[in-house]
């Protein structure tokens, strides 16, 4: 099991906008600190962490933040408007479109799918496949 995921920023205020436009409707909560953003999905009373979490930092070698060739994270989203939305938030705090919203042929017929990239260039995607939905073929 993944127990969280980082990725390394320049500039905190400007993720701060851009992760905060779309992690808090997944049901993530942030918590701000001196190293930086974390965000996490609630722990009821009793009951073990959900993971993974989410953090957002600066470099631990103080070098310049860089996206990783290939990397991406994927959150998962209630519904194909959800996704929409989503990716509407996202560009319009700062984010930049890396995929539209919609099917891809490459993926089962009720993966609906949406990538963005955050502002300093990590690579995201918010995604559903309720097969309760209409499909690609449907």
């Amino acid at each position: 099991m993944i127990a969280y995921v980082t990725v390394g920023v320049d500039d905190i205020a400007r993720a701060k906008r851009f992760y905060s436009a779309f992690l808090p409707a997944l049901g993530y909560g942030l918590e701000e600190g001196l190293e930086g953003l974390s965000f996490a999905l609630p722990v009821p009373p009793g009951q073990s962490p959900i993971h993974p979490d989410f953090y957002v930092k600066p470099t631990f070698d103080g070098r310049p933040a860089s996206a990783g060739n290939g990397t991406m994270v994927a959150f998962e989203a209630k519904s194909q408007q959800q996704v929409r939305d989503l990716h509407a938030a996202a560009l319009a705090a700062g984010g930049s479109d890396e995929g539209q919203p919609g099917f891809r042929a490459s993926y089962g017929p009720n993966f609906y799918v949406s990538y963005l990239r955050d502002p300093q260039g990590n690579k995201i995607a918010v995604f559903s496949s309720d097969p309760n939905e209409p499909g690609r073929d449907g």
